[in-house]
C-alpha cells in the first residue's frame, strides 16, 4: 500500500484530497505548513508527496529546494492556485515531477499520483479498465462497447471510469461530484443525473443501475 503525504493549508482542498486517496486504498499523512512538510518528506516514510505551493512558512517552491538540494527524490506532485507559464516552468524546474492548477479534478490527480507511483508498484498500472463487454482505455481515453468505439466527452469519461473503478459499488451521487467535478462541486446540483442519462445512452440504458435513495451502480 503506498504511503502519501498531502501538505495543503486550506482544510476544504486537504481534506478532499485525503479522502479520495484512502477510498482508493492509500495510506495518507497531511500537513499544513512548509516546515512540516520538509520534515516529513525527509523522513523516508512516504511514497510521494502532493505539494500545494501556497503553504505558509515556507512555500512549496522552498520546500522542493530544500529537499531537492538534499538529493531527496521523493516523487512530488505540485497542487497551486498559480497557473502561468512562469509558475509552472519553476516549480518543474525547482524539481517537480507534475504540476496541477487549482480548482481540479480529483480523478485527473489521482491518475497523476498513480502515473508517478507506477515505476514502483508491483504488476504496473492498468490501462484499460473492463467490465463485461465494456471498456475503457486509459490511455487514448476510448470507450469501447461490444466491440464498437464510443466517443464519450472529457466529463462521461471519467464518470464512466469512476464507474469502472468500483464495479457493482453503489456511488452516491456526492461521492460522483466530488470525483468527477472536483472539490468546487455544488452539492444541489442535478448535473451527476444528467450525465448519467448521457452514459445511458450511448453505453445502453441497462448498464447504470439507479439505486432509489442511494445512488448509482455499474450493474
Amino acid at each position: 500500500m503506498s504511503r502519501i503525504l498531502v501538505a495543503e493549508d486550506e482544510p476544504r482542498i486537504a481534506s478532499f484530497v485525503e479522502k479520495g486517496l484512502r477510498a482508493n486504498g492509500f495510506t495518507v499523512t497531511v500537513v499544513g505548513d512548509g516546515l512540516a512538510a520538509r520534515d516529513a518528506a525527509r523522513s523516508g516514510e512516504h511514497d510521494l508527496m502532493v505539494l500545494d505551493i501556497g503553504l505558509p512558512v515556507l512555500d512549496g517552491f522552498a520546500v522542493l529546494r530544500a529537499l531537492r538540494a538534499e538529493r531527496c527524490t521523493i516523487p512530488v506532485v505540485v497542487l497551486t492556485a498559480r497557473d502561468s507559464v512562469t509558475d509552472t516552468v519553476a516549480g518543474l524546474e525547482g524539481g517537480a515531477d507534475d504540476y496541477m492548477a487549482k480548482p481540479f479534478r480529483f480523478e485527473e490527480l489521482l491518475a497523476r499520483v498513480r502515473l508517478r507511483l507506477a515505476p514502483d508498484r508491483s504488476g504496473g498500472e492498468l490501462t484499460v479498465l473492463t467490465a463485461g463487454d465494456l471498456s475503457l482505455d486509459l490511455r487514448t481515453r476510448r470507450a469501447h462497447v461490444d466491440g464498437r468505439t464510443v466517443d464519450l466527452s472529457a466529463r462521461e469519461f471519467a464518470l464512466a471510469e469512476t464507474f469502472l473503478r468500483h464495479p457493482g459499488q453503489v456511488l452516491a451521487r456526492e461521492q460522483l461530484l466530488s470525483h468527477v467535478w472536483g472539490y468546487d462541486f455544488d452539492p444541489g446540483s442535478n448535473v451527476v443525473d444528467v450525465y448519467v442519462r448521457y452514459l445511458r445512452k450511448k453505453l445502453g440504458a441497462a448498464r447504470i443501475e439507479t439505486v432509489r435513495g442511494m445512488g448509482y451502480r455499474l450493474v
